[in-house]
């Protein structure tokens, strides 16, 4: 059995994450309340990861495990697969403890993804992502890496580091909630690998004690839902959405036990949906969205999620790296 993350592994992760990053803002939603139809006095929050120099929460992990690894990497590279936002997230750890990184990308990854990576001085190598599932080229490729060029391997999320250190934006929540006095009642977040919820149900749960933790995916790629019901990790083989972050093939073995302890239920959303919450956001709030990111408000504004409570809401926005140019096909023929 993995060794398995801890809230006081999260808040060993706080001390490194602060040298290098400012919290990423909590946003109260005014329309998001009235939307919901909320009683007096609830409130909803949204925790926007889109503000972190990478545009999405992938930047806590990789700081806290490229500090942690520093020793083990010496002079090697860092090696990584990712759909695009931990690529960027570890680019810019390597850059921020002057490291080579090599990531392993789907060729149609989103361009905005490419160019962040690159930016901060990350090699990127490409792989046909519509045969993974057959090939397993991905993995292939990553260990090939590590094997002929002496790198260290990094996981994007099935690591207690990445897990640990995605937490600390969960004590972010916590800790500005309880300076208000608030209570949460319902807290909502994406589940793809698992390592975004996982760090934040600890966080969560160790904050708010009675809080309901929600994981949302798309109903293209829903092992974790599928692995609820089983009692066990469940791998779908050819996951599909427009939510390009969420399509792992399974979550991670080291996030399984924290996300099966901690998480209260897990719904799926439709890619429509999804894209009628990306309009949605940026119609109200001005923000363009990534379909991962709004994956969330989509099963709040689609009534999947039961919100009877006397606490508040608090959302996930994980990130809003999306083209401009898709950005506005999918919200073109919204209603």
């Amino acid at each position: 059995m993995p060794t398995v993350a801890t809230i006081t592994d999260v808040r060993a992760a706080e001390k490194v994450i602060r040298q290098h990053l400012s919290p990423a803002p909590l946003i109260r939603s005014y329309a998001l309340e009235k939307e919901l139809g909320l009683q007096k006095g609830r409130r909803v929050w949204i925790k926007d990861y889109g503000w972190t120099p990478v545009g999405s929460f992938k930047l806590l992990g990789a700081i806290h495990w490229m500090s942690n690894h520093l020793d083990q990497i010496g002079d090697r590279p860092v090696a990584a697969h990712s759909s695009g936002n931990f690529a960027s997230g570890l680019a810019f750890a390597g850059m921020t403890f002057g490291k080579r990184v090599i990531i392993v990308m789907p060729e149609d990854a989103p361009k905005i993804k490419f160019a962040r990576t690159r930016s901060f001085g990350a090699e990127v190598r490409t792989y046909d992502k519509s045969t993974d599932h057959q090939t397993g080229q991905r993995d292939r490729m990553t260990r090939e890496i590590a094997e002929n060029e002496q790198a260290i391997q990094a996981s994007p999320y099935d690591d207690n580091d990445v897990i640990s250190g995605n937490g600390v934006g969960g004590l972010e929540i916590v800790d500005e909630l309880k300076r208000q006095g608030r209570e949460v009642s319902h807290f909502v977040c994406a589940v793809s690998g698992g390592g975004l919820m996982a760090g934040h149900a600890l966080a969560i749960a160790d904050g708010f004690a009675d809080a309901k933790i929600i994981g949302v995916e798309p109903s293209g790629a829903d092992d974790f839902a599928q692995s609820m019901a089983a009692g066990k990790r469940v791998r779908v083989d050819h996951p599909h959405s427009i939510c390009d972050g969420l399509l792992s093939y399974d979550v991670g073995q080291h996030n399984w036990p924290i996300l099966r302890e901690r998480v209260t239920a897990s719904v799926r959303v439709t890619d429509p949906e999804t894209c009628q919450a990306m309009k949605w956001i940026d119609t109200h709030h001005g923000l363009r969205s990534e379909p991962s990111g709004a994956s969330t408000i989509a099963a709040l504004l689609s009534g999947k999620i039961d919100i009877d409570g006397e606490g508040d809401i608090v959302v996930v926005l994980s990130g809003r790296n999306v083209d401009p140019e898709d950005f506005q096909k999918w919200i073109r023929d919204v209603a």
